[in-house]
């Protein structure tokens, strides 16, 4: 065998996108396999999965829209307040005698809206993105409450069939005490939430834009040398977030099936920590939609364990969810070493007061 053939089989080394979602990966797998070792109960049920994709449907779509706008280099906030406008829109405008697809074009439009806006502001006015996405956030809240003050419930029949819709799967369900077979039961907005995370994969690995997403947030300057319009590349990032969280806010309203103003609060800053515990870089560049559909399972199974651990206090899933966050950011640092000289040997030797590493 020459020995080009033998080079060409080695293995690559792994690109800080695959490293930061690998680590993501393994951590997950780790804290869940934990958490059935000690604690067991719901954890040893495949139910308690479904149960995450459930509560957490919305949050992986807009999670998926943040991604695709940090990838970029830039930030969006207002997804959260979007959510919740999109939410009180749509209960309103059912209970008024409209109909299931109405109600979807509406929540549709809703998100391109403000992605086309904020898009336009950011790339061609060239307004820093978090003053602008800041904005739209109170904007997004504050008609919230014009379309209604008063919380409200979905009395439209159709939508309350669609809601209580569940796919069942009973080769993953458990026996029951009394011996009856409860089949694992999963929401129609789970399936949404895993096909949009399978089309952004695609689109982001097997298509030009979602390499210009890249070479925009990696080196804008160098993007724009390369041929790539930058403007155009950073509106339509923005424009994907928007429509996204629009399709997370209709996701979202099938889950609770009720609007009011408060909904998907900090739905925004979940969506970055997931991102960013999946591997997602601020800086822009780096990052996946598979570590992302990871950071937010993670970031729930976190959650999860300070219940079942008897912290029921709110501000314990705070100061986890933080402690864990500034853990991945330190990870991502680590990992941007690798680009300079001498790389994370060169960060380590640094740390332990070693001088500089040998070979």
């Amino acid at each position: 065998m020459s020995v080009s053939v033998q080079k060409a089989r080695r293995r690559e080394p792994l690109t800080d996108t695959q490293l930061l979602m690998t680590i993501t990966i393994c951590i997950f797998f780790c804290m869940y396999f934990l958490a059935m070792a000690i604690w067991g109960g719901g954890f040893l049920r495949w139910q308690q999965v479904f149960d995450m994709l459930n509560n957490n449907a919305a949050l992986i779509i807009v999670a998926c829209s943040l991604t695709i706008v940090m990838i970029g280099g830039g930030i969006d906030i207002s997804v959260g307040g979007v959510i919740a406008l999109v939410v009180m829109s749509c209960v309103v405008h059912l209970n008024g005698g409209g109909s299931l697809f109405t109600a979807a074009l509406l929540a549709l439009g809703i998100g391109v809206a403000f992605g086309a806006v904020q898009g336009f502001l950011v790339s061609y006015l060239e307004i820093q993105p978090f003053i602008v996405t800041l904005a739209g956030m109170f904007f997004a809240r504050g008609m919230t409450t014009i379309v209604s003050v008063q919380p409200q419930k979905v009395a439209h029949d159709g939508f309350k069939n669609l809601m209580n819709t569940k796919v069942e799967i009973p080769w993953l369900g458990y026996t029951a005490k009394n011996g009856n077979l409860i089949p694992a039961r999963m929401e129609i907005g789970v399936i949404v939430a895993l096909v949009i995370v399978a089309l952004v994969w695609v689109m982001l690995r097997e298509t030009k834009l979602g390499r210009h997403f890249y070479a925009l947030g990696g080196n804008s300057t160098s993007a724009l040398m390369l041929g790539i319009n930058t403007k155009r590349t950073r509106f339509l990032a923005h424009l994907f977030s928007g429509t996204l969280a629009g399709i997370a806010g209709f996701v979202f309203m099938m889950h609770t099936g009720a609007g009011n103003a408060t909904n998907a609060a900090g739905a925004e800053m979940n969506a970055i920590a997931s991102s960013i515990i999946g591997g997602t870089l601020l800086t822009g560049g780096v990052g996946d939609i598979v570590g992302t559909f990871f950071g937010v399972m993670t970031l729930t199974t976190i959650k999860s364990i300070v219940t079942v651990s008897g912290l029921r206090d709110p501000w314990w899933q705070s100061i986890t969810t933080g402690a864990m966050l500034c853990f991945f950011i330190l990870l991502q640092s680590v990992v941007l070493s690798r680009r300079g000289k001498g790389g994370v040997k060169t960060l380590l030797s640094k740390w332990l007061g070693l001088g500089k590493p040998k070979g």
